[in-house]
Formats: C-alpha cells, sequence, structure tokens
C-alpha cells in the first residue's frame, strides 16, 4: 500500500491543511469523487428514474452501476438488497419503524451503541411498548460472547448492534452472532457505520438481515449511506418515508407500492452524492480493504508506543492497539477534551474529535464525560502520528503540573 501516493489524492493533504485525524466522523475526499460529482453537474444534472430524455437515462444508469458495484463491494449478488438512504441512521430508523414491533416485544442492542442505535430505541420503547435487554460489555467496551448468550433468547424478536465502535474501536463477532440469533429465529440488525470503512466486510458470509452504513465514511461525498436487507426482509419491512418515487399507481384511496430498493427511495436522490460513491467505491477496491485494517494498526501502534510515558494519559478502550481499529480515544488529568482538541487544532494543524461522541450513555456509566479522539484511515501516514504525539506531549507538559 503506497501511502505517499495516495495522499496526494487528496487535496486538502496535498494543500497542507493539517493533520486530519477526525475520519470516524467523515472521511475526506480524493480528487476521482470530486471529478465525478462536478461531472454529474457538468453533463446530466438531472432527476433519476422518472425522466426518459438523455441526460435522465445516464443518471439512472449511473445510480444503477453504483447500486451494483455497492453490492459486489459487499460480497451481494443482488443489487435490488441495497437501498441509498443519506446516512446510517436513517437506513436503522427504517428497520426500527418498519421491523413491525408490537407492544412486549423485545430487542437486544449493545451498551456501547452510538445514538444511531440507541435513540431510535428509546423512542419506539415509548411509543410501541417494546422491551430492550442490553448486551453489557467490559469496562473497556470489549464484547463477551457468553454476555449475549444471558440475553438472546426465543422471546427475543430483533439483536440490533454496531459492529465497530466509535469510541473504543471495538469489533463485535457478527457471524457468530448471528448464528446464535438465527438458531432461535432472531432477526439481525447490525450498524456498520465504523466498520465498514476499515475492513472487509462480506454480508453474504456474515447472514445478515439488515446491515447500514454511512458512504461519507468511506470517501464518498457527504449525505450518502445505505442499508442491506435480505430480499425477503426487504419484502416485510415497511418504509420509513411514503412519496413519489415507491409508487407503481395511487387513486384517490389506494396506493401500490414499488418493490424494494424504489420502496424505500422517495423523492429525489441525492444524485450527485450516489454517483459520486461509484468512484469512492473504486478507489477502496483498488487499494483492498485488507491493506487498510494492517495500515490503521501499523498507525494505532506507533500511538501506542509514542504515548505510553505521557503523564496522566488515559485510554478509553482495549489496551491492545490491534483491537481499537482506526480508533484512539484518551483523556489527559486535569484537561479537558474539548481544551485538548482546540489546542491540537491552534497549535499544530491536528484535528481531532471531542465530546462524547454520540456514545452517551456508555460514557456516563463509566463516570466518563467525554473524550478526545483522534482516528485514522488510509492516508494518515507515520509523519502524522508523530506531529499528533508531539503536539499531544506539548500540551501537557505546558498545561499538565
Amino acid at each position: 500500500m503506497d501511502v505517499s501516493s495516495i495522499r496526494q489524492d487528496f487535496p486538502t493533504i496535498r494543500n497542507g491543511k493539517g493533520v486530519y485525524l477526525d475520519s470516524a466522523c467523515q472521511s475526506l475526499k480524493p480528487d476521482c469523487v470530486i471529478a465525478k460529482v462536478v461531472e454529474y453537474y457538468e453533463e446530466y444534472p438531472a432527476c433519476g428514474g422518472r425522466s426518459v430524455h438523455s441526460m435522465g437515462t445516464r443518471v439512472s444508469m449511473e445510480v444503477d452501476e453504483t447500486r451494483e458495484k455497492l453490492a459486489a463491494f459487499f460480497g451481494c449478488d443482488d443489487p435490488s438488497e441495497f437501498v441509498f438512504t443519506k446516512n446510517t441512521t436513517e437506513g436503522m430508523n427504517t428497520i426500527a419503524r418498519g421491523f413491525g414491533l408490537k407492544k412486549d416485544d423485545v430487542i437486544v442492542t449493545l451498551d456501547v451503541e452510538h445514538n444511531s442505535n440507541h435513540v431510535e430505541w428509546l423512542a419506539m420503547e415509548s411509543d410501541v411498548g417494546i422491551k430492550r435487554r442490553y448486551c453489557k460489555t467490559s469496562i473497556d467496551g470489549e464484547f463477551d460472547i457468553e454476555e449475549f448468550k444471558k440475553v438472546i433468547g426465543h422471546d427475543v424478536k430483533l439483536v440490533s448492534m454496531g459492529q465497530t465502535s466509535n469510541v473504543t474501536g471495538c469489533t463485535i463477532p457478527v457471524k457468530e452472532i448471528t448464528e446464535i440469533a438465527h438458531d432461535m429465529g432472531v432477526a439481525v440488525a447490525i450498524d456498520g457505520a465504523q466498520s465498514s470503512p476499515h475492513m472487509s466486510v462480506d454480508l453474504k458470509d456474515l447472514d445478515v438481515d439488515f446491515f447500514c452504513a454511512s458512504l461519507h465514511k468511506m470517501l464518498a461525498p457527504t449525505g450518502v449511506g445505505f442499508m442491506y436487507g435480505k430480499e425477503e426482509r426487504l419484502k416485510e419491512l415497511r418504509p420509513l418515508i411514503y412519496g413519489g418515487g415507491i409508487v407503481g399507481l395511487t387513486t384517490y384511496d389506494s396506493v401500490k407500492i414499488s418493490p424494494a430498493p424504489e420502496k424505500f427511495e422517495a423523492g429525489l436522490e441525492n444524485y450527485s452524492g450516489i454517483i459520486g460513491a461509484s468512484a469512492a467505491l473504486d478507489y477502496l477496491s483498488k487499494v483492498g480493504m485488507d491493506n487498510i485494517t494492517e495500515h490503521e494498526h501499523h498507525l494505532q501502534r506507533l500511538i501506542q508506543k509514542d504515548v505510553e510515558d505521557i503523564k496522566g494519559l488515559h485510554i478509553i478502550g482495549p489496551d491492545d492497539p490491534d483491537k481499537r481499529g482506526g480508533v484512539f480515544s484518551f483523556n489527559v488529568d486535569g484537561l479537558n477534551s474539548h481544551d485538548i482538541a482546540m489546542m491540537m487544532d491552534n497549535m499544530g494543524g491536528i484535528m481531532i474529535r471531542s465530546g462524547m461522541h454520540c456514545a452517551h450513555p456508555f460514557l456516563v456509566s463509566r463516570d466518563i464525560d467525554g473524550t478526545a479522539r483522534a482516528s485514522v484511515y488510509l492516508y494518515n501516514d507515520d509523519k502524522d502520528i508523530e506531529r499528533f504525539t508531539d503536539a499531544l506531549r506539548k500540551i501537557v507538559d505546558t498545561f499538565v503540573k
């Protein structure tokens, strides 16, 4: 993996805009993705799936091509099992509201979930009366299969879990979880927002019923994600939004809903974003997801080595850097996480995230009021890590007595 060459493909890096270590929030965009978006606006800025003129037809063809690439990228044969959304959150809400859960139905989640797989379940508890069980993780956020076996049962209707934590970087064994759940007749939905950009995900092998992710974390334009569902599950799932684009015919008192994926794609789509995602998928495929995973492990090991003697620093998550994926969350005694992030930016041009990271229950339950988080991706190199750890050391030496 030629990181120096990859870095030249990203304008913000090429133009010296600082060290970007916030890819868990959103990734940078390479030239090819930007060019694809510009191509849409300059050559065929029309609607897909509606007009039969040449520009409309081109849009429809480009969207279909992106859907086909998406299926291939995630190891599936049927592109119609992939629904375009604006992000992971929309997909997870579609599942929650459309799965047909009733009063006293039980769902199982982890205690480390991002709000995209937490808040809608609070709403479902209030609105519908479902019941929720938490599968507890270790103090560091690591998954325990024996804990999962304690909360799963034949009364559970759905397991809904994040594959990789955006705070600790821990990844759960989705295939094993799915096998246990399916043996009990329980469906499985996975929030793949933090896993799909950083590792190879084969949905056919994992055998999950649903999987959602945000393509804007995978080099694609903002506001683009997807919801995968097995064909039979998508037939049963109700749409979250109704309107034009999802119907075959309406009368004054009836509507015929189209099959998936159109069934879930009401209104005009983010055509430029979807078409730009095509170039992003090509780029990631060329680099290779396994190469990205190993590169991130390498960077995590560098961070671990460089910070181990920093006074008052506490890692949030496993001590083993290979278990943290692309995420390094930490706190320093005597410093607020937001202060660390602002000083990083002002003093060294280092861009990291700070706060609760939309994982409030996990942090609150461990008496943590937020963390600083540096998250790496394929375009970060050893020098980025050196600048980050040097800046962190300078901050600690200056402000921690």
